[in-house]
């Protein structure tokens, strides 16, 4: 397939729009039902899509690697679990910013576990990153909350599952590992709402109800929300599929990091939430960082690679 830069852009800026918007609403199914029944009845709710993906002739699903899509899959609904967990919790630009710390935590697990050499750019943009996530979360020791630190850890597992895409699941195709992804997560919604349900917490009044909360009958709310979610998922990452396809990683990822500015202004318009000035900037510096590391990485690959 040519290289087409414009429209791989214009994918990628399109599905930062809808997954920026569709996350907004978290917050809504977060009133009326726990993150685990979200997980749960969202894969349901997809299954019937995915069928019809392979009705279509237009992928199949079946591993090549079972074993390294399983584990793909299993770091991948660790970082989205927390990810979806902090929605509820946490403003949505706090969320975004945690789990956009994944580039960071890629150099970091290059260079102490793979043993990667990484240069003086990356080292430096590894820096401001984590100056803008500082600036984002504001961790506050004398009103400390273990929610100020949960989106770093969503990021930390989104950057182990990136690194597992690339070593253990080169020969898998796009639909296989988006159904690794939302099996995964339909499994941990089913097992954590059997554990809430059965082992069930007073949550009245309690911030982080939304993660403790297990089985309630379903509003129209929550069922119009979370089906929104589902189809806005998968069109969002088809979207994201196809601009990798039209162009380079390296190009196509520096666009991702619009959602922190997407998710922001439809938080906006939205709800009237808003970022002062010192988010603005922590913003800013982590977009700089991941821009960074994406181009230094390319170049680093590049020239690994053998003469042709």
């Amino acid at each position: 397939m040519d290289t087409r830069p414009v429209a791989a852009a214009l994918s990628i800026l399109s599905a930062m729009v809808v997954i920026g918007f569709i996350d907004n609403f978290v917050v809504l199914i977060a009133a009326d039902a726990g993150i685990w029944q979200f997980h749960a009845v969202r894969a349901v709710m997809s299954l019937p899509i995915f069928l019809a993906l392979v009705w279509l002739g237009l992928g199949r699903i079946a591993p090549v690697r079972w074993a390294g899509v399983a584990g793909r899959s299993f770091f991948l609904t660790l970082a989205m679990v927390l990810y979806f967990a902090t929605l509820g919790v946490l403003p949505v630009a706090q969320a975004a910013a945690g789990l956009f710390t994944s580039p960071i935590f890629v150099v970091l697990i290059s260079a102490v576990v793979l043993r990667q050499r990484i240069g003086a750019f990356r080292i430096g943009a590894v820096a401001v990153g984590f100056a803008g996530v500082l600036l984002i979360l504001r961790p506050d020791l004398s009103d400390f909350s273990a929610w100020t630190i949960v989106p770093l850890f969503a990021g930390l597992f989104y950057a182990v599952s990136a690194l597992a895409t690339r070593t253990w699941c080169r020969d898998e195709t796009t639909l296989t590992l988006l159904a690794g992804s939302f099996t995964g997560l339909g499994l941990a919604g089913a097992i954590g709402l059997a554990a809430c349900t059965l082992f069930p917490v007073d949550t009245a009044g309690r911030a982080d109800a939304f993660v403790l909360m297990g089985w309630v009958d379903p509003t129209r709310t929550f069922l119009f929300w979370t089906a929104v979610q589902a189809v806005g998922s998968l069109v969002g990452v088809f979207l994201i599929i196809r601009a990798y396809q039209l162009g380079e990683a390296s190009y196509v990822g520096i666009f991702e990091y619009s959602l922190l500015v997407f998710i922001s202004a439809w938080a906006w318009v939205l709800r009237g939430e808003t970022i002062d000035a010192r988010g603005v900037l922590g913003i800013a510096l982590i977009i700089c960082s991941g821009t960074v590391i994406a181009l230094r990485s390319r170049k680093a690959e590049a020239a690994a690679e053998p003469a042709g």
